[in-house]
């Protein structure tokens, strides 16, 4: 099921007055997303890395235990990193939050219809995995409550957020993946490598 809330606002709304919030982004459209809510040298997009955003999300969070971080991905993405659940559910980073933009579709594929799209609903899969707080989130509301919890740390979470299927301009981030990840690792304070 689809729902009717903005991914562009939606992300500003969870990435307004960041602070020390570290983000890193699924490919494709939650990467544009958090490029149009404003460049930031603690956004870590990942280009090409299907399936990543999860496991790169929990080493951060794991490295990073005193910084808040959120792993910002789409259904599509989250799919292919499904078998990261289980590994977080057992490590469970108190900091570490995902928010999923779930409009049930491939975006980055042609708009295929996904699992998600089809009824698979990847909270209950969270939840199953041994996440203590999982939601479906389907307004502003529960946007402004999950930005909440990733700022107190409040625990490992993960929340589906249902946007519309609608197309926006891609607002394309940095595409240099060494400039990418030595920007990154540079604001966090740690050398050129």
């Amino acid at each position: 099921m689809t729902g009717l809330l903005d991914r562009r606002a939606v992300t500003a709304e969870l990435l307004k007055d960041r602070g020390d919030l570290l983000v890193v982004t699924g490919l494709g459209s939650p990467s544009y997303d958090a490029m149009a809510a404003g460049d930031h040298d603690h956004n870590y997009y990942l280009w090409a890395a299907m399936g990543s955003a999860a496991t790169v999300g929990l080493g951060l969070a794991m490295s990073q235990r005193s910084r808040p971080v959120l792993v910002l991905t789409g259904d599509g993405e989250m799919l292919m990193g499904l078998g990261a659940l289980a590994t977080i559910g057992q490590v469970l980073p108190p900091n570490l939050t995902f928010a999923v933009l779930d409009n049930g579709h491939y975006g980055e594929t042609g708009m295929q219809q996904s699992h998600a799209g089809r009824g698979l609903e990847l909270s209950r899969m969270a939840a199953a995995a041994n996440f203590p707080w999982t939601k479906v989130v389907d307004d502003m509301d529960g946007v402004a409550e999950l930005r909440d919890r990733i700022h107190a740390r409040a625990g490992t979470s993960f929340a589906t957020v249902k946007i519309d299927v609608g197309e926006v301009d891609r607002v394309l981030p940095p595409r240099d993946g060494v400039y990418v990840k030595n920007r990154f690792r540079n604001a966090l304070g740690h050398p050129t490598i």
